[in-house]
């Protein structure tokens, strides 16, 4: 059974998992509109519309310098080891809506710190986001290993850094994050994502 992560919990992945992960995919979900007000069309399940959020990956050395991104203009690592399934425009559909794929084995040794973000590219406040999560699942059996149900998010926030995987001794934690700040790309998150290396 998954792991329900609160914000700022951090969990090893060999624990949690049962074993040695080599394997491992971090999924994002969200649904675009305000939360449903009680009546025939949250019965119903409406709230609908559309919104564009995108995740990434950054990849970060010891010294807290980027070293590579995975992100929509760039869909894999240049060592392979990272891939993204692709930007999803409205948030719809069932499951979820963005994976980024990660080959532990194949992640460069100098590579300490794997940062997760998402970023609504359109500049839509997240208060127009409902039912946001991100998950991590062993990816040699599509096994639910720790889930992190973003709340309500209110304000005019753009952005989140949602997630961190770490080395940590001969393995791998996550630390669950959900720090809100601005901008369209993780660019304009940099300054803020520094305090999480």
């Amino acid at each position: 059974m998954a792991v329900q992560l609160q914000k700022g919990e951090k969990i090893s992945l060999a624990k949690e998992s049962g074993g040695r992960l080599s394997r491992v995919v971090m999924g994002l979900g969200w649904d675009a509109g305000p939360p449903p007000k009680p009546g025939l069309l949250s019965f119903l399940g409406g709230g609908g519309g559309e919104i564009d959020l995108d995740a990434s990956c950054l990849l970060f050395d010891a010294v807290g310098r980027i070293v590579d991104a995975v992100w929509f203009e760039q869909l894999k690592s240049k060592d392979g080891s990272i891939r993204h399934s692709g930007d999803n425009v409205s948030g719809q559909g069932e499951g979820d809506d963005e994976r980024i794929e990660i080959d532990l084995d194949r992640v460069p040794a100098g590579v300490k710190v794997l940062v997760f973000t998402i970023n609504s590219f359109s500049g839509e406040s997240f208060e127009k986001v409902r039912n946001s999560y991100c998950r991590l699942v062993d990816g040699s059996n599509d096994q639910e290993v720790a889930r992190y149900q973003l709340e309500s998010i209110p304000g005019n926030h753009t952005a989140m850094i949602i997630a961190r995987l770490y080395r940590h001794e001969e393995g791998w934690k996550m630390h669950a994050i959900g720090e809100l700040t601005r901008g369209k790309t993780f660019h304009d998150m940099m300054p803020v994502i520094k305090n999480y290396l």
